[in-house]
């Protein structure tokens, strides 16, 4: 903070293409120049560059670190037949040359509009040319010293007081223990040898090289019954992104088939879309894409339905079984992933005197296998109540089941009477009105507690109680929306993609796409108020098709053809909608939680969501430093109109870790 009041501190635009005097900034004019409207927007973090600068360039060789982009906005290509081989190629080449038609801007007959695309059209490629001295890309979050690692942090929808926390419940899969994608693929095939051997599908599918690639799903997808289509939804229900099989859908198709709102209505989500929300669902996705690409291979008439719907049930007929199950329990090495930290977690809550609460829906000799992997044979004791095979989310919202005990040797259900938990014994079924009643549960601060339902309100409900899960509608909804429980979401994209939204050429995208929506505003802020001309908007045409190929590439760049879990397209993803509204907590693993007290108070970042919230308190322009740190910079005088700094003055030091670049998310075209 004290070299940012350095007195040679100088506003430029991005890598010093034009220099104005630090005083032409004291009074902002009229209208915002064209680096000033790209600094809006920004989202609270910092990334520190290393940059070494050359003087602006306009020359056409560009080599850039960005990839290469894959699959265009209107690519109806199909991908490579899935394998784990050919699953690279969503994984951008980041050493193959940038085509220069994506950094030519179009023209226009008006000298000032002509202006801003002419300096919009330098600094991207003086961002590009220079983007391949980029040593390092670091990002920096604003946290204590003691929480870890940026994937590592426990993030906050909303206020969260962990010291008035007296109960902590837990689900199982995904959760408690992770697994290697080797589970996904065990379940694809079986599910698949099913369709075959049960629904006699085409034996050919058993030998033309299908399997699961963990490059194609994400979560948060669902599934249209009657086109086969696998979409990413955005938080307003539109179809941001489909794909039929292995092709990609053309947005024409898009909007035949969803009128053009791209969206369903109410009933028609609930009666054609089914959600692909949890880690699981995965395997399900791939199959039903694999398949159907298959058909249309082949040339196989097909019944769009009838695909999907034999998909599911297999899919589904493959869990119940338990034949999977029990490979996994043989094989605990192969499939679960060890948690090293999990142990001190659960230590840590028991020690300051909480109630755990170990909740699943898997059978007793399932999760005891995985237990005593990841903690060891004496896992049962840490935990106040053990509750397997619980049905959620019926678990939440059912009156009259009882609990049954559970043998621990022979793993039969013992149909006797619970009336009270025992520490270290097994129980199974059950609801939630049982569990209050036998754990004698009654949250803080309310004098009377009743386990009925009055007025259409939860007497069960109590922020003191927080349940830790990964499948929001199995796990979370219920617990939040009836009982007002205070609820946490394991979500393992947040550590990969903000590790790679750390990397340098997808920050270098990220620059790309605001400098495009920059200059798309201060152009029509040029051309005012009066109608359009047909130049005009072949122009605006023109940056809008560039701004959807350079999401494309921010697309590729994390390694599927969906993009981010958390945003469809430049909105939110209905996946990220729901995790603001229904969980407080959201972290990439338990193990997070290591890292904060058991008395630990979370606070939410910034909730605001409307764009005037947004705009009226950012700064008006962008200082050197929030741009670039470097030791020296020299701009030659065809570009700058003279040295700005000779060999006397001092030269720029070495930025803060905690100051440099923001990384920006857009307003959208």
């Amino acid at each position: 903070k004290e070299r940012m009041r350095r007195p040679y501190t100088l506003f430029v635009t991005l890598f010093g293409l034009w220099i104005e005097k630090s005083s032409a900034f004291v009074a902002p004019p009229p209208k915002r120049t064209f680096l000033q409207t790209a600094s809006i927007n920004r989202n609270r973090f910092t990334a520190t560059h290393d940059i070494a600068l050359c003087s602006a360039s306009t020359d056409e060789s560009i080599t850039p670190t960005p990839s290469s982009f894959v699959n265009g906005s209107n690519d109806t290509t199909p991908l490579t037949p899935k394998s784990h081989s050919s699953s690279s190629f969503f994984v951008p080449c980041v050493n193959e040359p940038i085509d220069a038609s994506l950094l030519a801007l179009p023209r226009h007959s008006h000298y000032a509009v002509n202006e801003i695309l002419t300096k919009a059209e330098a600094t991207l490629k003086a961002l590009h040319k220079h983007a391949h001295v980029v040593e390092s890309t670091r990002l920096v979050t604003m946290q204590d010293d003691n929480t870890g690692p940026c994937h590592e942090r426990v993030f906050a929808n909303s206020y969260v007081d962990l010291g008035k926390v007296d109960t902590v419940g837990f689900d199982y899969d995904y959760t408690l223990v992770t697994y290697t994608e080797e589970l996904l693929e065990l379940i694809y095939d079986m599910a698949l040898k099913r369709l075959v051997q049960d629904r006699q599908y085409p034996m050919e599918m058993l030998t033309s090289g299908l399997c699961f690639n963990p490059r194609f799903p994400i979560r948060g997808l669902a599934v249209d019954k009657e086109t086969a289509w696998i979409c990413h939804l955005s938080y307003t229900h539109k179809v941001a992104v489909a794909w039929e099989g292995q092709e990609k859908v053309p947005t024409s198709a898009l909007y035949r088939e969803y009128r053009s709102k791209r969206a369903l209505t109410p009933k028609e989500r609930k009666e054609r879309l089914k959600p692909l929300n949890d880690l699981f669902s995965m395997a399900e996705c791939c199959l039903i894409a694999d398949t159907v690409q298959f058909f249309k291979n082949t040339s196989i008439p097909y019944c769009p339905r009838n695909a999907v719907t034999d998909v599911l049930a297999a899919i589904r007929e493959t869990h119940i079984s338990g034949d999977f199950h029990r490979i996994v329990a043989q094989q605990p090495e192969r499939y679960f992933r060890s948690m090293p930290h999990l142990k001190d977690v659960l230590d840590n809550f028991k020690h300051a005197g909480k109630r755990l609460i170990f909740v699943s829906n898997s059978p007793f000799w399932y999760v005891d296998a995985g237990m005593k992997y990841v903690i060891g044979e004496n896992w049962r004791q840490s935990w106040d109540a053990v509750i397997t095979s619980a049905g959620k989310p019926i678990f939440y919202t059912e009156q009259r089941r009882p609990f049954r005990q559970v043998n621990t040797e022979t793993g039969r259900v013992k149909f006797n009477l619970v009336d009270r938990f025992e520490q270290g014994e097994v129980y199974s079924e059950g609801c939630l009105k049982e569990l209050v009643r036998l754990m004698d549960w009654e949250p803080a601060g309310m004098d009377e507690f009743s386990i009925s339902r009055e007025g259409g309100a939860s007497a069960l409900a109590s922020p003191n109680v927080l349940y830790i899960g990964d499948s929001l509608f199995a796990d979370l909804v219920d617990a939040k929306r009836e009982f007002g429980w205070t609820t946490a979401a394991v979500t393992p994209e947040v550590g990969y993609e903000m590790e790679m939204q750390s990397q340098t050429h997808y920050v270098h995208i990220q620059r790309t796409i605001e400098i495009l929506l920059s200059a798309l505003r201060l152009l029509q802020d040029e051309l005012g108020a009066s109608q359009y001309t047909d130049e005009d908007s072949a122009v605006l045409d023109t940056l809008e098709r560039l701004v959807s190929k350079w999401r494309d590439r921010e697309t590729a760049l994390l390694g599927n053809p969906f993009g981010s879990v958390f945003r469809a397209r430049y909105q939110p993803s209905l996946f990220s909608h729901s995790l603001r509204r229904y969980c407080d907590l959201y972290m990439s693993s338990v193990s997070s939680l290591r890292n904060y007290s058991p008395q630990h108070r979370f606070y939410p970042e910034d909730a605001r969501l409307l764009s005037h919230e947004i705009r009226g308190v950012e700064k008006e322009c962008w200082m050197l430093e929030d741009v670039l740190a470097s030791e020296r910079i020299d701009f030659d005088d065809e570009t700058t109109g003279g040295d700005i700094m000779d060999d006397t003055d001092e030269a720029i030091p070495e930025a803060n870790p905690t100051d440099g670049i923001d990384s920006i998310e857009a307003s959208e075209i």
